[in-house]
C-alpha cells in the first residue's frame, strides 16, 4: 500500500514537473515567435525608408541640380556651412547629395538603419529662418539612440519596436534650432554594451575600409558612415569608448566631452538610473575643426533653456584658437594591455612632432589600471549583476556577438564565483571579468565603490597637477578588430574606460596607418601575460596594413575646447607630415 503511494505521489510530481517543462518551452516559443514577428515588421519598415530616401534622390536627379556632387562631398562640415550661408550651394543639393552617397554607403557596409523623411520638409522651414544657425542647411547623422520624433530608437532591441519616440531629444532640437538637417539613423550593436556592430534586427555593420573589420561600437554606424562619405557630422554617445572607438578602427576624429557638458535627455538608454559611470553625447566627423563648430552650435542658450542642468557653458573660442606652447603629458602604454606596435608608433611619432613644434612633452605615470578597469569600472556598471540588462533581453532573440556574455551573465552567482576561481590558473583577467560579473549586491557596498573611484579620480588629478599638465596625449585603441573579436578581448577596453572613469573629455585624431613593419613586429606580440586574451588581441588586428591608427588627446573635466585645441594641433602636425 505504502510503495503504491509513493508510486502515485512520483508519478503526480514528474507529471507537474513535465508540464511546467513543457508550459515553459511553450511560453518561450510564443514569446520567440512574436520577437521574429516584430523584426520582421521593423525590417519591412526599415526596407520602406530607405526606398522612400532613393525615390526622393532620383526624384531630384530628375530635376538636375547643377552643383557638382562630388565637390560637396569633398567639403568639410565648416566648409560646407559657410557655402550654404553665403548662397553657393543650396540646401537641397547638399542633402539630396549626402542621402545618395548614405544610400551608396550603406548597400556596402549596412550602417544605415532609418530615414527622417521629416528632413525635405525641415529644409523649407529652415530656409524661412531669419537668422541663419551655425549649421544652416548641414545634413547631420544621428546614432539609434538620438532619439527623434515619430521613429524608433531600437538599441538594437525588440523590447523598443514599436515604441516612436514622442518628441525630439533635447540634442536634436537644437540642432534643428541651429539649422542642421537630421536625415538618417545608423546601427548599433544590441544593448550598446558592446564594441562590435551587430544586432539581430538590423544585422552586421562593415567598416568601410575593410569589410573583413568591425566599424566598431558602440556608434559603430556613425563610424562606418563618415569614414564612407555618406555623412559630414555625426552625434554618438560614448560610456566606454563608443564614439572613441568607432573613430579610432575607421579612422575619423571625435569627442567624448565631460558628462553633462550636453545634454542625454531624450535619448533612449537600456539602463536607466547609471550613475556611476556617466555616459556623454558628442559629435563625429572626418576633422577636428567641424568636432568645435558642432559644440559651439550646441553649446547655446537653446540648449541651457531646454535642459536647465547643463551648466550654462557656451563654447569658448578664444581657448580653441590659442596658440600658446602646451605641457602635455603622455604614456606609450597603460599597463593592463600591451599596446600594439602600431599604437605606440603612433604615440611616439606624435611626441616628436609635438616637440618639435615647441610644446613640452613630460612622461606620465598612468598607474593602476588593473583596478581601475576590473575593480572601478567593470565592477561598478555590473553593479547590479547585470540583471536589468538581461530584463530588458527577456524574449529577444540574442545576437550571435553578443551570446558569451549573456551565457555568462545568466549563470547563477556561486556558478560565476566557481569559474572565477578555475579561470584564476588560466587567465587571471578573464577571472576577474567572471567575478565583477557577480555585482555589488548591497547599497552599502556601493557607496563604498563611490568612494573608491572618486579617491582615484582625486589621486589622478592631483598627479596631472604634480606635472603641471594641460593634456595628455596617449595610446588608442586601433587598429580595427576583425569582425567578432571583440567578444573576446574585452580587456583591451582599459585604454578607453579609464576616461569615463575620470569623466575627462578625451577625442580621437588619426595620425598614421599601419605598416608592413608593424605587421611583421606583431607576430611576436605576446603580450603581458601571453594568455588568452593577449592571443586572441593579436589575432583581432592581424591583416591591418593600410589600416589607420590614433591617439587619444585628453583634458580635464569641462575643457573641451582645450582638448579640441590640441587635438586640433596634433591634427595639423601630422597632416603636415603626411603631406
Amino acid at each position: 500500500m505504502l510503495q503504491e503511494n509513493v508510486t502515485d505521489v512520483l508519478a503526480g510530481v514528474f507529471v507537474i514537473t513535465a508540464g511546467s517543462v513543457v508550459t515553459c518551452l511553450l511560453v518561450k516559443w510564443i514569446q520567440q515567435r512574436k520577437t521574429k514577428q516584430k523584426i520582421e515588421v521593423a525590417r519591412a519598415e526599415r526596407k520602406r525608408a530607405l526606398q522612400q530616401m532613393e525615390q526622393a534622390v532620383q526624384q531630384v536627379k530628375e530635376e538636375k541640380h547643377a552643383e557638382d556632387s562630388r565637390m560637396i562631398l569633398s567639403l568639410s562640415a565648416c566648409e560646407l556651412s559657410e557655402k550654404l550661408k553665403d548662397g553657393s550651394l543650396s540646401p537641397e543639393a547638399v542633402l539630396y547629395t549626402f542621402m545618395e552617397k548614405a544610400l551608396e554607403v550603406n548597400k556596402e557596409v549596412n550602417c544605415v538603419t532609418d530615414f527622417f523623411q521629416e528632413c525635405e520638409a525641415q529644409i523649407q522651414e529652415v530656409k524661412k529662418q531669419k537668422a541663419k544657425g551655425l549649421l544652416y542647411g548641414v545634413p547631420v547623422s544621428l546614432k539609434d539612440s538620438v532619439c527623434y520624433k515619430g521613429h524608433v530608437s531600437t538599441c538594437g532591441m525588440s523590447f523598443f519596436l514599436g515604441k516612436a519616440a514622442k518628441e525630439d531629444s533635447v540634442i536634436v532640437q537644437v540642432l534643428k534650432k541651429q539649422g542642421a538637417i537630421p536625415f538618417v539613423a545608423t546601427n548599433i550593436p544590441q544593448t550598446m554594451m558592446h564594441f562590435d556592430c551587430s544586432n539581430p534586427i538590423y544585422g552586421q555593420s562593415l567598416n568601410p575600409l575593410n569589410h573583413t573589420k568591425s566599424p566598431g561600437g558602440s556608434s559603430g554606424g556613425e563610424g562606418a558612415l563618415i569614414a564612407g562619405g555618406g555623412s559630414v557630422l555625426g552625434i554618438g554617445t560614448d560610456i566606454g569608448g563608443s564614439i572613441r572607438l568607432p573613430c579610432s578602427f575607421c579612422g575619423i576624429c571625435g569627442l567624448k566631452p565631460t558628462s553633462g557638458r550636453l545634454s542625454l535627455k531624450g535619448t533612449s538608454d537600456i539602463i536607466p538610473g547609471i550613475n556611476y559611470v556617466l555616459p556623454s553625447i558628442g559629435p563625429m566627423a572626418l576633422d577636428v575643426d567641424s568636432l568645435a563648430l558642432c559644440m559651439k552650435a550646441l553649446l547655446c542658450e537653446e540648449l541651457f533653456q531646454l535642459d536647465p542642468e547643463i551648466p550654462p557653458m557656451p563654447f569658448n573660442s578664444q581657448v580653441y584658437n590659442s596658440t600658446n606652447p602646451l605641457r602635455i603629458g603622455y604614456f606609450e602604454c597603460d599597463g593592463h594591455m600591451q599596446a600594439l606596435p602600431s599604437m605606440r608608433r603612433a604615440v611616439r611619432e606624435t611626441i616628436q612632432l609635438l616637440q618639435e613644434a615647441g610644446h613640452t612633452l613630460i612622461p606620465f605615470p598612468v598607474t593602476q589600471i588593473d583596478y581601475v578597469f576590473n575593480d572601478l569600472y567593470l565592477k561598478g556598471v555590473f553593479a547590479d549583476g547585470l540583471s536589468s540588462l538581461l530584463d530588458s533581453l527577456k524574449g529577444d532573440i540574442i545576437d550571435p556577438h553578443l551570446s558569451l556574455m549573456v551565457s555568462v551573465i545568466r549563470l547563477p552567482t556561486f556558478v560565476k564565483k566557481m569559474l572565477a576561481f578555475i579561470c584564476s590558473f588560466l587567465s587571471s583577467r578573464m577571472s576577474a571579468a567572471l567575478y565583477v560579473t557577480c555585482g555589488i549586491r548591497s547599497v552599502k557596498n556601493y557607496w563604498k565603490q563611490n568612494a573608491k573611484k572618486k579617491d582615484y579620480c582625486q589621486k589622478f588629478i592631483s598627479e596631472w597637477k604634480k606635472h603641471k599638465l594641460d593634456v595628455l596625449l596617449c595610446p588608442s585603441l586601433s587598429p580595427a578588430f576583425s569582425i567578432g573579436y571583440p567578444s573576446y578581448t574585452t580587456p583591451s577596453l582599459s585604454y578607453t574606460t579609464l576616461f569615463n572613469v575620470l569623466d575627462f573629455p578625451a577625442g580621437i585624431v588619426p595620425v598614421t596607418k599601419v605598416t608592413q613593419e608593424d605587421e611583421e613586429e606583431l607576430k611576436n606580440y605576446k603580450g603581458f601575460l601571453n594568455d588568452y586574451v593577449d592571443k586572441m588581441f593579436r589575432q583581432a588586428v592581424q591583416g591591418g596594413v593600410g589600416l589607420p591608427v590614433a591617439v587619444q588627446c585628453v583634458a580635464l573635466p569641462w575643457q573641451e575646447e582645450l582638448c579640441l585645441r590640441f587635438m586640433k594641433e596634433v591634427e595639423e602636425l601630422s597632416c603636415k607630415k603626411r603631406k
